[in-house]
């Protein structure tokens, strides 16, 4: 998924400022979304596709801030550029710690935000990316049975066929078939890209 299938979400009281940032990023081939609070744009965005929000800090209800612990707490793939009238320092370094792309004073120069929601599509596209690849590596692994997990362990521990099949009690060549199914199950061609994909499905070994 690239960033360019992504939508940018305005988010901002003033509809003047919605409908040029609108405009602008419309003009460069980006989908828009407008919301004129947090609480619409709630309703409003596609956690399914990569995202950026143009955030004003200051909003009715829930604060610019404030949506971004809610979306932070909803583990969202969005990215935000934080948009603000007024010069904020640890509000900008509050933001930029929870991961926001930038913190932009207005008035904005409009390549600079162009730039960063660049930057936050990319970002947000990459996040989805990394979480399907994560999906299928975790439907693999649950497809293995019992005795392949115990085998895959062991494998990914540095073990070779015979300590396996001494550890586990069984022969070198029922180890070799459970390896040999294991590796077609993930995908996979050799015992170091086996060795990866288990240590990148789940973290360290097969739980």
């Amino acid at each position: 998924m690239s960033e360019a299938e992504g939508v940018v979400y305005i988010v901002d009281d003033d509809p003047a400022l919605r409908d040029a940032i609108s405009f602008l990023v419309g003009s460069v081939g980006y989908a828009a979304c407008t919301c004129e609070s947090a609480a619409e744009l709630l309703r409003q965005i596609d956690e399914s596709r990569p995202a950026c929000l143009v955030l004003d800090v200051r909003l009715p209800g829930l604060s610019g801030l404030e949506l971004q612990r809610e979306l932070m707490a909803r583990d969202s793939p969005a990215r935000i550029v934080f948009v603000s009238g007024h010069a904020d320092i640890p509000k900008a370094v509050r933001a930029i710690r929870n991961g926001a792309v930038d913190f932009l004073e207005k008035p904005f120069d409009d390549q600079m935000l162009l730039d960063r929601i660049g930057e936050a599509l990319a970002a947000s596209a990459e996040e989805l990316r990394r979480r399907a690849s994560r999906a299928s590596l975790d439907r693999r692994l649950g497809g293995l049975t019992e005795r392949e997990r115990d085998v895959l362990r062991l494998v990914i521990g540095g073990k070779t066929s015979k300590a396996v099949a001494s550890a586990l009690h069984i022969s070198v060549k029922t180890v070799e078939n459970h390896r040999h199914n294991i590796m077609t199950k993930a995908g996979v061609a050799s015992v170091a890209q086996l060795i990866a994909w288990a240590t990148e499905a789940n973290g360290a070994e097969p739980g």
